[in-house]
């Protein structure tokens, strides 16, 4: 099973899907925008830790966020989520989560669905 999840400036949805890619859990929270980059963090990480628990399995991950990683920086550039500009969320998530995940542009995931 896999964990998909859109990081959105308003909200942070996760799904799982199973091998044949029917959605088998689904969970919406809002953005903890106002608390800044540590608090999206932590609401990332408890959400995938719920959507396992609930599947009974580690999974991996995939995350959808507006703007793009920069090849000279390693940080997120263009994010309308601006507290996100600038940090290493991929490197930050894998050391928090214990694994290597996956994180695109939401646009270019929307593209490949």
């Amino acid at each position: 099973m896999r964990i998909g999840i859109d990081l959105g400036g308003t909200k942070i949805e996760g799904v799982v899907l199973d091998n044949a890619s029917n959605t088998v859990l689904r969970h919406r929270q809002p953005t903890p925008v106002s608390d800044g980059y540590d608090a999206i963090l932590f609401s990332i990480v408890d959400m995938v830790s719920g959507l396992e628990s609930s599947a009974g399995q580690r999974c991996c991950v995939g995350i959808g966020v507006r703007g793009a990683i920069s090849s000279r920086t390693g940080g997120l550039k263009n994010s309308n989520t601006v507290c996100l500009n600038g940090k290493p969320i991929k490197q930050d998530l894998e050391r928090k989560l214990g694994r290597e995940i996956r994180l695109e542009n939401d646009a270019n995931c929307f593209s490949l669905s």
